[in-house]
């Protein structure tokens, strides 16, 4: 069994930055690609990022890319989310996601949550 902790969500202004953490337990950590997703109040989840297991591929949707990144830590078994100038639209609930060829994704974690005020 995989878990799945994510921290570091709150409240920011626009245009400033925040770092998820997204915790990876229980299996080796080497052996999943992890995605980053989200859901707006009353919108359906969509998908944010995704890093391949060794690190070496990643994926932005284009409504992040240039602004967010997603590095992985192997010696503490964590990914992360590092987001820059957000923005209102960017509001959500964020979760991670572990899978050995997602998708479909295998793990889910609790979620995150971020609030981008104006």
């Amino acid at each position: 069994q995989v878990q799945l902790v994510e921290s570091g969500g709150g409240l920011v202004q626009a245009g400033g930055s925040l770092r998820l953490s997204c915790a990876v337990s229980g299996r080796t950590f080497s052996s999943y690609a992890v995605g980053w997703f989200r859901q707006a109040p009353g919108k359906e989840r969509e998908f944010v990022a995704r890093i391949s297991r060794h690190g070496s591929v990643t994926v932005y949707s284009d409504s992040v890319k240039g602004r967010f990144t997603i590095p992985r830590d192997h010696a503490k078994n964590t990914v992360y989310l590092q987001m820059n100038s957000l923005k209102p639209e960017d509001t959500a609930v964020y979760s991670c996601a572990a899978g050995a060829i997602p998708p479909p994704y295998d793990y889910w974690g609790q979620g995150t949550h971020v609030t981008v005020s104006s």
